[in-house]
């Protein structure tokens, strides 16, 4: 499909495309260009509760269980003995 960059720099997605992939007005999408030169639009994704960070995954996920503080495991691996 090949599209038209108007004069004030903006291009019309068909109706068709925006049906598909469910975009409304008002949507944000995000322009990217990869190295090759080649521009990439797609949805913003927009981060939810459903939807936890890398660190709130990882935790807990660690295979050591340390009975002690953190404050005793630093001095343990912090000492020159």
């Amino acid at each position: 499909m090949t599209i038209t960059l108007d004069e004030s720099g903006r291009i019309t997605l068909p109706e068709s495309t925006r049906e598909a992939l469910g975009w409304k007005p008002g949507s944000k999408l995000v322009l990217d260009a990869n190295e090759k030169g080649e521009l990439i639009l797609r949805a913003e994704r927009i981060a939810t509760d459903a939807d936890p960070d890398r660190f709130e995954k990882a935790l807990g996920t660690a295979e050591i269980k340390w009975p002690g503080t953190t404050d005793e495991y630093m001095a343990l691996i912090r000492s020159d003995d």
